[in-house]
Order: C-alpha cells, then structure tokens, then sequence
C-alpha cells in the first residue's frame, strides 16, 4: 500500500439540485434544519435536506468536533420531526 493521502470519490461530487448557503453548517440546529427544508435550498422537498446533511456530516468524517457532530445530529433530528410533520399532513389530505 502507498503513503500517499488516498484520493477519495467525494471529492468528486457535484451537484446542481442543492444550493445551501456558504458557512449554514457552522450555524445552530435550528437553523440548519430550517434552511435545508426550504423549497429554495432543497427544491426536491425536505428528503433532499436530509440527504445534504447527512452527506455532509459522513463527507467531514473526524474532522468534526465532538460540539459541531452534536449541533449537526439535533438538526437531523429537527428535519427528521419537519419530514415526519409533512408526510402526516399528506395522509390527512389524501383522506379527507
């Protein structure tokens, strides 16, 4: 095996479908899930959030301190209540 710093297919990715705002990660929960639930940020809906951010959180790998993992998974935990939130107020419309 080489020494080398391995060149990883992350650094590769690019996307056109999100547009966060430079620095939203370094900011609270609240905000970031706020953010990421926007139909501006995320126009495929708030599932595309959540895959931003998890994408992010797993593309940081241990360059994250203990206080910046832990804002960063309260705000998946917010966008996880928005999801669930929204998909409840779908199944209500479809019954009604």
């Amino acid at each position: 095996m080489s020494t080398g710093k391995k060149k990883r297919w992350v650094a590769k990715v690019t996307t056109d479908s999100t547009h966060p705002p430079r620095g939203l990660f370094t900011k609270s929960a609240a905000t970031i899930a706020r953010t990421l639930a926007s139909k501006k940020v995320s126009p495929k809906g708030i599932g595309s959030g959540m895959r931003m951010l998890t994408y992010f959180i797993n593309r940081a790998g241990r360059g994250l301190s203990r206080e910046r993992r832990a804002e960063l998974n309260k705000a998946k935990v917010l966008l996880s209540k928005r999801i669930e939130k929204a998909k409840g107020s779908r199944s209500r419309a479809k019954a009604a």
